[in-house]
């Protein structure tokens, strides 16, 4: 069957369940969270959405206490399963169209959540209605599952894989074609030290898993307008000054990114820690900002290059400083040839090393995951990419980006995501970034794939 001609006949009720998926805001919220809805209401409302959209599709679905949902083609007692998850990271700043619209544009579709990872979770369920539909008898089940906890610690995959049989073989639709064969280890270092700057109060990031895209400061006795105009030339900022509460009030616009890819971004909390920290010539907030700002680590004693995973990544994510206490939280992502042990006794050292008096603790640890890129799995993925992108130059590969991937066996992230992106005139956002988009081109081409490869494994 050509797949991908079938796909195509889908792309109308593909946008038309993306939408419905899309404007229901799904930021977790534990502050509305109760019995079957762990993670608050607006990921509910999105799983009872789900849930529905599965079962007008004629799919069994199933509630997992509010966890995920699983929608599944057959009854046999193995399974392939797509992971694909419901949860958004917050909407964020900068939008030039409705980030709950979906509005589309030259052949785009924008809103928070349409490439990261509703689209993908989507286009799962649109693969499973062309097998469906056209009658396609496969040995193994198929089983999307559907969770409402990626963005924040996956918790609903934990919960999952604690109380369901697990598929024999997975893959997540929530990265890039070809394969992704392995995912650098995740960990989160928290810095702390005794604040005696002249920072009063910060507050600046909202994830740790994202590039901090705007901060906020106050400070006393401030007479450095020149020099803040200086600084913001100089690097190329946005920012402004206010006076609030009796203390002036230093605003720095950034770029947010993913923390996969903290060069993508620009650390809008790191760079006003630096500004202050040279004005009111602060040597702990300088030595802090400069060292961190080396996102590939070595100023803090930690960076290495993997052998197959290639660089470890730190982003800054989330400052908090008041009277008494500065907290740094810290997303690492290393490859498989370091530890997370490694890592906290390289920042440690490299603190000391500074003369900044701190405690650095791990606050999580998520290993790393590799998998045979020449097994017999990922070999069936790969030709069926290959078939239907007609790109036989781009080999299998390793990322910085954590996905459900991680937490079962036998499971591996395969696309919707392009090697070669698409030539346009539109500011197109990627994952977490404003303006985030999808082509509905190439999600038809990953639909296709989809399909023909859950054809190719539940044989």
């Amino acid at each position: 069957m050509d797949f991908k001609s079938e796909a195509k006949k889908y792309e109308k009720q593909f946008k038309d369940d993306l939408k419905q998926i899309v404007s229901i805001p799904s930021l977790r919220d534990d502050s509305t969270k109760s019995a079957n809805a762990p993670f608050g209401k607006a990921c509910r409302a999105a799983l009872d959405k789900m849930m529905e959209i599965g079962q007008k599709a004629g799919f069994n679905v199933r509630d997992i206490d509010g966890y995920a949902c699983v929608i599944e083609y057959g009854d046999q007692e193995d399974s392939i399963g797509i992971l694909a998850h419901l949860d958004i990271v917050p909407i964020g700043d900068g939008w030039t169209r409705d980030p709950l619209g979906c509005e589309e544009e030259a052949g785009f579709m924008f809103g928070r959540g349409v490439l990261d990872d509703k689209g993908p979770l989507i286009a799962g369920l649109t693969a499973m209605r062309i097998l469906k539909d056209n009658g396609i008898k496969l040995n193994k089940k198929i089983q999307l599952i559907c969770g409402c906890d990626e963005e924040s610690g996956m918790q609903c995959m934990e919960y999952y894989c604690k109380h369901e049989k697990l598929p024999s073989f997975s893959f997540t639709p929530d990265a890039s074609f070809p394969v992704i064969y392995g995912e650098k280890g995740i960990m989160s270092l928290e810095l702390k030290f005794k604040n005696d700057t002249p920072i009063k109060s910060m507050q600046a990031g909202e994830r740790m898993n994202v590039v901090i895209g705007k901060a906020d400061a106050y400070v006393n006795d401030f007479d450095y307008g020149k020099e803040f105009d200086f600084y913001l030339k100089a690097n190329g900022l946005s920012g402004s000054l206010s006076e609030e509460k009796g203390m002036t009030k230093i605003h720095l616009d950034g770029v947010s990114a993913h923390a996969s890819t903290p060069w993508m971004g620009v650390n809008a909390g790191l760079h006003l820690l630096n500004f202050v920290g040279c004005v009111y010539q602060d040597d702990q907030l300088t030595r802090l900002a400069q060292m961190l700002m080396d996102v590939r680590g070595y100023k803090t004693q930690i960076g290495i290059e993997g052998a197959y995973m290639g660089p470890l990544s730190c982003n800054t994510g989330i400052i908090r400083i008041d009277d008494d206490e500065i907290s740094m939280i810290l997303d690492i992502r290393y490859p498989n040839d370091t530890t997370c042990e490694t890592v906290t006794s390289g920042m440690r050292k490299a603190l000391k090393e500074a003369g900044l008096d701190g405690s650095v603790e791990c606050l999580s640890d998520s290993k790393p995951l590799f998998l045979n890129p020449d097994s017999d799995f990922i070999q069936k993925l790969m030709q069926v990419y290959r078939e239907y992108s007609q790109d036989d130059f781009t080999p299998a590969m390793t990322m910085g980006g954590g996905t459900y991937a991680r937490k079962l066996p036998n499971c591996v992230a395969f696309g919707p995501e392009f090697p070669r992106p698409l030539e346009t005139t539109l500011t197109i956002g990627g994952p977490h970034q404003a303006d985030e988009a999808i082509n509905i081109e190439e999600m038809l081409t990953s639909i296709a794939i989809y399909a023909a490869a859950l054809e190719t494994l539940g044989k």
